[in-house]
């Protein structure tokens, strides 16, 4: 039992706040289990829906990410991954990632958005590998 709070507590450590306000979203509700996926439920928010709604709510998520200065920065499989510049330099950014309770299409069926920071600052310049001269 004393375990089960310690790794709970290390999770909780590793869980970064997000960066952005999540509005409330019609035809979402807040799930604290994201699906009943331990490990998501750790780093991520998450919200239910349905397959048929989830479209419609990443919409409007989208919209009002952009009314707070949030840019859609890159996107794929399920995921798309927003930047906003700081004031002080640098930026922030946080991920969306939308996954099914099942792999089989269903409108009815569960679905989820996970939101999650992306750690560190995603605009920080990577240095360069030193260039050697040709001979």
């Amino acid at each position: 039992m004393i375990a089960t709070f310690v790794l709970a507590a290390a999770l909780l450590q590793t869980a970064l706040a997000l960066p952005v306000a999540l509005p409330t979203v019609a035809n979402t509700q807040a799930d604290v289990t994201c699906g009943g996926r331990a490990s998501m439920a750790a780093i991520a928010t998450c919200v239910a829906t349905t397959q048929a709604t989830a479209e419609a709510a990443m919409e409007a998520y989208n919209a009002d990410f952009e009314r707070q200065g949030w840019l859609a920065a890159d996107g794929r499989d399920n995921r798309i991954v927003y930047v906003r510049r700081k004031e002080g330099g640098g930026c922030d950014a946080f991920q969306v990632l939308a996954f099914a309770g099942q792999n089989t299409a269903d409108p009815a069926g569960p679905a989820w958005l996970a939101f999650a920071t992306v750690p560190g600052d995603v605009c920080a310049a990577t240095p360069a590998a030193p260039v050697t001269p040709a001979q």
